[in-house]
Formats: C-alpha cells, structure tokens, sequence
C-alpha cells in the first residue's frame, strides 16, 4: 500500500503545474495534501478527473487559506474532519481517514513564524493533537500521522542548523514537540529507516534559488505508532517533484503485516 503526503501550496496552482499528470503516474493508494487553499466546489469541474478517487475535504472558514484534502483509491471505513477544538477546526488542519489496520490522519500544522501568538498557538495545537492521539493509542488504535508539521526535529534535518536557532521552525520549544511524539508512541518513518541519511529535504525557501542549491527543511513527515512499524517497508522524499515549495512523500506498507487488517 503507498502512501503519499504533499503540502501543495494551493492545489489550484498545483493544477497548473501538472498536478494530475503527476497523480496518474504515481497512483498511490491514499494521497494526503496540505495548504489546499480552496473549498471543493471551487474545482467542481477539475475533480472530475479524480475518477479513480474518492475525495474528502477539510477547508478553513477562511477562503484561499490552509485546508487539506485526502483522495483515496479505496473508500475507507470512516471519515472525520477536526480535533473538536473551534480555534484549530476553523482552519482545516486536520482530516482523518480510516482503513483497514489503522487511522489516517493528514494534519497542516500551524507555522509560528507570525510573531510570538501564532507561535503559542502552533504549540497549543501540538498539545491538542497529541492529546487525541494519546486518547486513541490508549483505546489500542493504530495511527499514522502525515503532513507538514513545520517543524524540522534535529540539525541533520535542515541546511543550515547554526543559522536558524533562534528562527520559527527550529526553535527548541518546538523541536520538543517532536521529541513528545516521539516519546508518545510515535516512530518517524523516514528517519528510522535512514537514520544518517543527510541532505534530505522537503520544504525550501522560494527565495535565492534555494531549491537548486538544496538549501533545505525536512518539515514533512510520516509519523506512525510503534505498532506498525513491522508493517512499513520503505520511507521516502520525492524531492525531484516541482510544483510546489514542498516536495511529497511517501511510506510504504505491507497490507499483510498490518495488526487486524483482516479484521
């Protein structure tokens, strides 16, 4: 099963971009996107292309801002949109779908690099996630976490760590955030599977010709409960993918090592 997460940047400008010709060639199974910047009805003639989809959304109130959407080749088993707190859910950071083995949640994490109350409420929301997924690992769910956490979590995870400690996305009050998934039953994927591996990015600045130089941020991750870690065989950066200022991801399973996935 192949997953894919991809903060988009406005996936009306990601249509421009080749968007559609890019999710032909890849057909993941559940592709999960951020920063949709749009409500469905406002690409009602563009989704009809999605015929190999089942589509779900989660817009921000807000009009052109955040918002994330999930397309699924299977139905899954059920839908939820929110955390059920209204500062968070009127942003549309989070969609969670589920499948068969476990619970998907695509989340766009606040960036706190709005001065210091954006900062206090991208930490707030940390907390709030975490708590949902505490409460769920505790009922025995199995949870893989994808998206732009807008965090990167240790040195080896940006270009240029010296430079940016004391810059939002890097700061150790969020960087500790990290570390509190992490220590909650949480294995990110991709670090796990490549531990020394550096210079890899996800996210670079649309300034100084950043990308080209590959000075970077890996701020996407696949995060998935310890549980599931015998069923993941592969964790990856597309970092070749244009479009955006992010590039996507990608986790694979093995359907047949998922707990209960026959259940």
């Amino acid at each position: 099963m192949r997953l894919i997460s991809w903060n988009v940047n406005g996936i009306r400008a990601a249509l421009q971009k080749g968007f559609f010709e890019w999710l032909n060639r890849e057909s993941p199974d559940v592709l999960c996107v951020q920063e949709t910047k749009a409500h469905p009805e406002q690409l009602a003639s563009d989704l009809r292309q999605l015929v190999r989809y089942h589509s779900y959304w989660n817009s921000a109130q807000r009009k052109g801002y955040s918002g994330v959407a999930t397309f699924a080749r299977s139905e899954p088993l059920r839908v939820a949109s929110g955390i059920g707190v209204d500062e968070y859910d009127v942003e549309g950071r989070v969609l969670m779908t589920e499948h068969p083995g476990f619970k998907l949640f695509n989340v766009y994490f606040p960036n706190g690099g709005r001065g210091l109350e954006r900062l206090d409420y991208k930490l707030r929301f940390y907390a709030a996630f975490l708590e949902l997924c505490d409460t769920l690992h505790a009922q025995g769910e199995r949870l893989i976490v994808c998206g732009d956490f807008n965090t990167a979590h240790r040195p080896i995870d940006l270009a240029r760590p010296k430079q940016n400690q004391k810059t939002s996305g890097f700061l150790p009050e969020e960087r500790e955030w990290i570390d509190r998934y992490l220590a909650h039953g949480f294995v990110d994927s991709f670090r796990t599977l490549h531990p020394e591996e550096a210079e890899r990015y996800t996210w670079w600045m649309y300034m100084r010709n950043a990308r080209a130089r590959n000075i970077g941020w890996r701020i996407d991750y696949f995060m998935v409960s310890e549980s599931l870690i015998p069923a993941v065989v592969d964790a990856t950066i597309h970092s070749d993918v244009p479009g955006s200022d992010h590039c996507p991801i990608g986790l694979e399973l093995d359907t047949e090592r998922l707990p209960d996935a026959q259940a």
